[in-house]
């Protein structure tokens, strides 16, 4: 059976002015019903440029706390090195459906890697405006380069040189929030697997979409991952929760914004804050962005740090393997 990808729905329906029905949220859901348009929050900015640690970890602290979201300036990877990687990844959507069809993800394989259109279960059995390319970039033994396009050429060079920058990054991120929590910089590195941390690369493709005001690119979700480090195209979309409302992130070019995952929450008993996201679309234009989950391997046991919690301080999570987690979270299952 083929699967109907939402690109080509979206080049049957430019004209027709409507999207097909499933496609239309709900009321609570919709984006022109639900986006908050008074003042909105700025999402933290941290340049880790500062020559004060001390003062860039409190910042990464309070953001972590306060938001669960913040964007990183003067981060470190060239800005050649993301050009490049959004480059590579906007070609692979560009030739026609079958040559992309050969990644295609492999059904109840138990993996996401490959190219797809539906990912999780929705409860009102809706679907979302975006189709996506998923593959591991490390470590080494967990790649398969079959989900790997072979074209353009200069694809798996363009993701190992984005790979090898973006680990020193996640590493300061782990050590700084580590900080944030009174603990040394390793504990929360090796609470997440240490050198074993899975990098999971997703490329989002966001068609433009006759009626951008009914649908959503992906849904309200808080990441499973401990931390997401994601670079945008220039269309935005992402919005935020906060304060029981739904606002437009606003994006520095050529930053990267790092998102705090539910493991960091759980390992945090609480003090860092999962960011609940969605993402909206466009009437004119494609928008793409490429998030990188960084998560434990399957086995590794997450529950709130020993040293953060006392009899002032219970658990607030039960502690599992990151997999069975995992489990719960994408077939909508109670924790």
């Amino acid at each position: 059976m083929e699967v109907e990808r939402v690109q080509a729905i979206a080049t049957l329906t430019a004209n027709l002015g409507t999207i097909p029905p499933e496609f239309i949220r709900s009321d609570h859901e919709r984006p022109d019903l639900t986006t908050y348009h008074g003042p909105v929050p700025e999402l933290p900015v941290i340049d880790l440029a500062n020559s004060s640690q001390e003062n860039v970890v409190k910042q990464i602290s309070e953001a972590a706390r306060e938001y669960g979201i913040f964007q990183l300036v003067n981060h470190g990877i060239p800005n050649e090195v993301i050009n490049e990687l959004q480059r590579v990844g906007k070609e692979f959507f560009q030739p026609p459906q079958e040559e992309k069809e050969v990644y295609a993800t492999v059904p109840d394989s138990g993996s996401f890697e490959g190219y797809g259109t539906k990912l999780q279960k929705d409860l009102e059995g809706k679907k979302a405006w975006v189709d996506y390319l998923f593959h591991n970039v490390w470590p080494e033994h967990k790649i398969n380069y079959k989900f790997w396009p072979r074209n353009p050429p200069a694809y798996r060079k363009a993701n190992e040189e984005y790979t090898k920058h973006l680990q020193v990054v996640v590493d300061k991120m782990h050590s700084y929030l580590s900080l944030g929590l009174g603990l040394e910089s390793h504990v929360l590195k090796e609470a997440v697997g240490g050198d074993d941390l899975e990098y999971l690369l997703k490329i989002n493709y966001y068609p433009p979409c006759p009626r951008p005001n009914l649908a959503l690119g992906v849904v309200a979700h808080t990441d499973m991952s401990s931390l997401t480090i994601l670079v945008p195209n220039e269309v935005p979309g992402l919005q935020v929760f906060k304060d029981d409302h739904w606002f437009d992130a606003k994006y520095i070019p050529n930053a990267l914004i790092c998102h705090i995952g539910d493991q960091l929450e759980i390992l945090s008993n609480g003090k860092y804050k999962s960011v609940l996201h969605r993402t909206t679309v466009n009437k004119e234009k494609s928008r793409m962005s490429w998030p990188v989950f960084c998560s434990p391997p399957g086995d590794t046991m997450i529950g709130p740090l020993p040293q953060l919690v006392n009899d002032e301080n219970p658990p607030k999570f039960k502690t599992k393997k990151y997999k069975d987690y995992a489990y719960c979270k994408i077939n909508k299952l109670p924790q």
